[in-house]
Order: C-alpha cells, then sequence, then structure tokens
C-alpha cells in the first residue's frame, strides 16, 4: 500500500519544523498509541519489555520549553535504529506493534527512514520520507509511505487500513503543527526562533 500528501503549517521556518520532526520525544508525544520511543544499537536484538520498563515516567522537555541545543544532540541520526512499541485500533483489534526503524537519510530538509514491526498475528514492513518546502505562508511537508502488511490486519483490506493510516498521518502531523503554534506564541519567540535557525 502506498500513500503520500503534503501538510502545511503556517507561520513557521523549514528549520523550526526540521528541528520538531528530527526530535524523538516529540515525535513519540505525537504519535497515537506510542509507548515509548528509544535508539538501540542492534535492530535485531531488541528487549521491548525491558525498554518499556525502562521508559521515563516523564518525557523530557520538547518546543518551546527545551533548548534547542539539548533537541538537536539527541536529534535522529542517519544510520541511526530506534525501537518503538506502538498500539494502533484497526477495526476491533488493537494490536501493539514492536516496531524497529532505521533513518536511512537525514539530510536538510530531507529526511527517509524504514523499518518493520510485529504484533500478535500480524506483521508490517515500511519506507517513509518527508522533504520541507517553503511556502508563502509556511512549510509544506511532502510525506510518502509504502508499507506491505501481513497476518490478521492484512486481511482485513486496504478499505478498512487506509482510514486507519490517514488517522494516524493527521492527528501526528496536527500535534507537530500545535506545539510550533506554541513556539510562535512565546514571549520570546523571535529569540528562539534565531538560536533554532543558527542551529542549522
Amino acid at each position: 500500500m502506498e500513500f503520500e500528501g503534503t501538510f502545511t503549517i503556517d507561520d513557521v521556518s523549514t528549520e523550526e519544523v526540521w528541528l520538531a520532526l528530527s526530535d524523538p520525544v516529540l515525535i513519540k508525544q505525537s504519535l497515537p498509541g506510542c509507548q515509548f520511543l528509544t535508539r538501540v544499537e542492534d535492530p535485531n536484538d531488541v528487549d521491548f519489555e525491558a525498554l518499556r520498563e525502562s521508559a521515563p515516567d516523564e518525557d523530557p522537555a520538547t518546543l518551546p520549553e527545551a533548548d534547542p541545543e539539548d533537541i538537536s544532540e539527541r536529534a535522529f541520526e542517519e544510520g541511526g535504529h530506534y525501537a518503538a512499541l506502538m498500539q494502533i485500533s484497526v477495526g476491533s483489534v488493537k494490536p501493539s506493534f514492536r516496531t524497529v526503524v532505521t533513518i536511512d537519510e537525514r539530510e536538510f530538509p530531507a529526511m527517509n527512514a524504514s523499518g518493520e514491526g510485529s504484533a500478535t498475528d500480524s506483521s508490517f514492513e515500511m519506507s517513509s520520507g518527508m522533504t520541507l518546502v517553503e511556502a508563502d505562508e509556511g512549510v509544506d511537508i511532502e510525506w510518502e509511505a509504502e508499507a506491505d502488511v501481513f497476518g490478521k490486519i492484512a486481511q482485513m483490506g486496504q478499505r478498512v487500513i487506509s482510514p486507519v493510516a490517514n488517522r494516524v498521518v493527521s492527528r501526528f502531523f496536527g500535534s507537530v503543527e500545535d506545539r510550533l503554534t506554541e513556539v510562535a506564541e512565546e514571549d520570546d519567540s523571535e529569540g528562539l526562533r534565531d538560536r533554532v535557525r543558527n542551529l542549522l
């Protein structure tokens, strides 16, 4: 299955959107049903139960409260592997997918990733990419994804899966937009924005 679209965020810079979408903490908070998202060294040897138990009760600060330099230090790295546990409602089932994603390419303003996940009776493989394009009023996030789904969920068909995927994407980008809107509303928004631009 293939998905693609463009999500526009007004009154932001490409640098601000890039920093937000490079922050594993903000991504975890923005993805519906994501219980943790953490870097791992060996994608073939991930103890998801241990990662779930060791996940902090509270996440570190993100934009606009976090220091942009701190976000830059923990940002996704090209070639890095990241493990996540995600629960997604598909029809009448709520599988928890143990997922490992690899950042294949990351160079401003584009990032590509691939990964796979498995749950009871279901699994998937995916590749995705995004490019940030400066627009008249803000930034266009042009994104695409290709996914192969197997097992019980695959039997539900694209008619059931596509609306779920679109809902997840919409909620994800909506959450990112809300966070970036908070940046613009900060008392020292220009100072914060200058610091973000200077990181790139």
